[in-house]
């Protein structure tokens, strides 16, 4: 079976293209043996995708076999592969999600690195909830960017981020499970972030953590509505205009690999 390696900003996702998936496949079991670092591949998750005429539709599994209904980041490496396959990228992709389309626009190409601004849609149900976890009471950001997310403002460490976000990952707040962000406001321009992953754990970036942090910190800690949020594998841009979020970042096709376990 053939599978893509793919990753933005370190965030790392294979694809597989669902034609290629045999017949009664189990794909959460499939989902955890391709991402296993050691056994496997390696990979935040599985996208399983179909071509269209636009661009893609795509399915999310995370690295635990667990269903995501969309990644800011997943979108981007879906995109730059097909960008790759063209001799001529299209200025324009939209992949088709379970949190509805993504339209990106392509930015440029430096070398193997593409670069899109992404329309991730609007913010939804934002609300600020005071949250037990770890034996502290925390002022959570709690909203939805196609998926759940939870931001804490404040103190950003991995003590803090293996405690407190890994905790409220599970927190029985989130009956589904959420995405965490631990954020630090450094400037109106600037925001840090530390990310727990659903299904996956601690990340480099993530797209959907991205915007879900750029919300909170301008509705609740003074950031603007165009900030750059930088997380471990690097900086991407996020735009609350009007019509939404659009989130700016790279991606980059790595491999192309040949999965030969039956």
């Amino acid at each position: 079976m053939r599978l893509i390696k793919t990753h933005a900003l370190g965030n790392d996702f294979l694809l597989v293209r669902e034609s290629d998936l045999p017949a009664g496949t189990d794909r959460p079991a499939l989902t955890r043996a391709v991402c296993a670092r050691h056994r496997g591949v390696g990979a935040d998750g599985l996208i399983i995708y179909t071509p269209t005429d636009r661009g893609a539709t795509m399915a999310l599994l995370n690295a635990d076999g667990s269903y995501s209904e969309v990644s800011g980041n997943g979108v981007r490496c879906l995109a730059a592969w097909i960008a790759a396959g063209q001799d001529h990228s299209p200025a324009e992709i939209v992949i088709e999600t379970d949190a509805g389309p993504k339209r990106l626009t392509l930015v440029e190409r430096i070398g193997s690195r593409t670069t899109f601004r992404a329309h991730m849609g609007q913010p939804e149900r934002i609300a600020r909830v005071p949250l037990d976890v770890v034996g502290e009471r925390v002022e959570a950001v709690t909203l939805r960017v196609g998926n759940p997310q939870c931001v804490v403002l404040g103190e950003v460490s991995e003590a803090r981020l293996h405690t407190t976000a890994a905790a409220l990952a599970v927190h029985p707040n989130f009956p589904h499970g959420t995405n965490v962000e631990l954020a630090d406001v450094l400037s109106p321009s600037r925001v840090r972030i530390l990310i727990w992953e659903r299904g996956v754990g601690p990340t480099e970036a993530s797209g959907t953590g991205a915007c879900a942090a750029a919300v909170a910190a301008h509705r609740y800690g003074g950031a603007a509505a165009d900030v750059e949020i930088a997380s471990p594998g690097g900086v991407q841009r996020v735009e609350w205009l009007q019509d939404g979020l659009y989130l700016t970042g790279w991606a980059e096709v790595v491999a192309d690999v040949t999965w030969l376990i039956a």
